[in-house]
C-alpha cells in the first residue's frame, strides 16, 4: 500500500454535487483518509491510480492519457443502462446509445468497482471482462444518529406539529425513482405528510413530472427541493416513514442514510437489495395498494424494524468500506 497515491476523479462536480455520485465521491475522500492513503482530486497532480466517477468528454481523455502514461484505472460503476432509463428527457430512446458509450469505459479500464453483486452482475452481462470488485458506497453512521434537537428543527421548518404523521423521500426528479407512485400513495393517504427531498432542472425531465412537482399534487405532498445538513438528517430520523419506490437503483444512498437513522423504511421490492436488505429490515411491496398498506402498518404501530434496519447500514459503514476499498486499489495495483 505504501507509495500510492490515488486520483479521484469527479467531471462537473459543480453539476451533480446534489445527486448520489456527487456524495460517493465525498465517502471515497473519507474512506482514503480512514485507510492513510494518499489521494488527490487534481489530475496535473502526481498518482498511480485514477479512480474515475464519471463518463463525460474530459473522463474519457483522462483515462486515455492514464492508460498511455502506464498509470491503472479504475472505473466506478454507477450507471448502467438499466438505471438510466426513465430518467432525463429521451432517455428511454437513448439508453442503447448510453449503454454502447458505458461500455467503452468500462471495457478500457483494468477494473470496475460498483455498489452491490447487482450491479456488478449488470455490468458483467454487458459483456465486460476486466475484474469488478463490488464494494458499497458506505455510510458514515454518527451523521444519522437520531437527534432531537434536529428532529425538532425538521418539524419547525416544515411547520409540522409533533403528532403529525410524516412520510418522506428523496432523489432526482426521475421517473425511475418511482415519483409518480409516491404522489399517489400520498393521494390515498390524506391525513399523512408527504415530503420529497431533491431537485434537478425541470427542463431536462419529461413535462409529465416537471408539471407533477410545479402544480399536479396533493396538498399533502411537498417538494422542498435540495436540502441538507441538520433539516434533512433531523427528516431522517424524525418522520414516521422512509418510503423510497425506485424502480432501478445500483445500490441507494438514501436509503443507507434511512436505515442509519433508525427509521422504518418501504421499499419497492427490486432485484438490487437481495442478499443485504431482508424482510426484518424493511418493508417490501411492489404496487400502490402494497404500499399504501405496508405504510398503514408503519404509521399505525405494527412494524418496528429499526434495529434490523440499522444492523444492515452498520454492515456497509464507511470504515469498512474504506478497508474494502485499499483491497481493491492494492489488487488493482498489482495487475
Amino acid at each position: 500500500m505504501l507509495g500510492m497515491k490515488v486520483l479521484l476523479y469527479l467531471e462537473g462536480e459543480k453539476a451533480i454535487s446534489k445527486s448520489g455520485i456527487g456524495r460517493a465521491i465525498k465517502h471515497q475522500q473519507k474512506a482514503l483518509e480512514l485507510q492513510g492513503i494518499p489521494y488527490t482530486t487534481d489530475e496535473h497532480d502526481d498518482y498511480d491510480l485514477v479512480h474515475i466517477n464519471t463518463y463525460g468528454l474530459m473522463s474519457w481523455h483522462l483515462l486515455k492519457t492514464a492508460k498511455k502514461a502506464g498509470k491503472k484505472v479504475i472505473m466506478h460503476g454507477h450507471s448502467t443502462k438499466e438505471d438510466f432509463r426513465n430518467s432525463f428527457l429521451f432517455s428511454n430512446q437513448i439508453a442503447p446509445l448510453f449503454k454502447w458509450y458505458l461500455m467503452h469505459f468500462y471495457r478500457a479500464a483494468d477494473a470496475i468497482i460498483t455498489p452491490t453483486e447487482y450491479s456488478k452482475q449488470l455490468i458483467q452481462s454487458y459483456g465486460i471482462t476486466c475484474p469488478i470488485f463490488p464494494v458499497s458506497n458506505g455510510i458514515e453512521l454518527p451523521k444519522y444518529t437520531p437527534d432531537k434537537a434536529k428532529e425538532v428543527a425538521f418539524r419547525e421548518y416544515f411547520k409540522l406539529s409533533a403528532e403529525q404523521k410524516v412520510v418522506i423521500s428523496a432523489g432526482l426528479f426521475f421517473r425511475r425513482k418511482g415519483i409518480e407512485d409516491f404522489v399517489k400513495v400520498a393521494e390515498q393517504m390524506p391525513d399523512v405528510t408527504f415530503i420529497w427531498f431533491g431537485q434537478i432542472n425541470k427542463w431536462l425531465i419529461p413535462s409529465k413530472v416537471r408539471r407533477l412537482v410545479e402544480k399536479n399534487h396533493p396538498q399533502n405532498v411537498i417538494f422542498p427541493g435540495y436540502i441538507k445538513g441538520d433539516i434533512y438528517e433531523g427528516a431522517m430520523s424524525g418522520a414516521d416513514a422512509f418510503f423510497f419506490p425506485s424502480f432501478e437503483e445500483t445500490e441507494g444512498i438514501v436509503v443507507l442514510e434511512a436505515l442509519a437513522s433508525h427509521q422504518q423504511v418501504v421499499l419497492r421490492d427490486i432485484p438490487v437489495y437481495e442478499g443485504w436488505i431482508g424482510e426484518d429490515a424493511v418493508d417490501f411491496a411492489s404496487d400502490i395498494d402494497g404500499f399504501v398498506a405496508a405504510l398503514n402498518r408503519v404509521l399505525s404501530g405494527q412494524r418496528n424494524k429499526c434495529e434490523a434496519a440499522y444492523k444492515v447500514a452498520e454492515s456497509r459503514r464507511i470504515e469498512l468500506v474504506a478497508k474494502q476499498l485499499a483491497t481493491a486499489y492494492q489488487k488493482v495495483m498489482e495487475l
